[in-house]
């Protein structure tokens, strides 16, 4: 006899409202996560705000893309 496992998925806005939930939860508990967060974010913040410098100054263009059709279809 297998045991029976139960898998519950969170999918679309109860799964950000969870995940949003236990990050909060988490650095209201642990002081050091709070440094980890905020750094991360400051991190993510920049790594965002060069991609979209770097897109904006220099937009792809038709002759860029190689393989317009990669698998053959259409």
């Amino acid at each position: 006899m297998e045991p029976t496992s139960s898998k519950t998925s969170f999918k679309g806005p109860a799964g950000l409202v969870i995940a949003v939930g236990v990050v909060a939860a988490l650095l209201v508990a642990l002081p050091a996560y709070r440094w980890f967060f905020l750094i991360s974010v400051g991190v993510g913040l920049v790594v965002a705000g060069m991609l979209f410098l770097w897109h904006k100054l220099k937009p792809i263009q038709e002759k860029d893309v190689e393989n317009k059709k990669p698998l053959g279809l259409g």
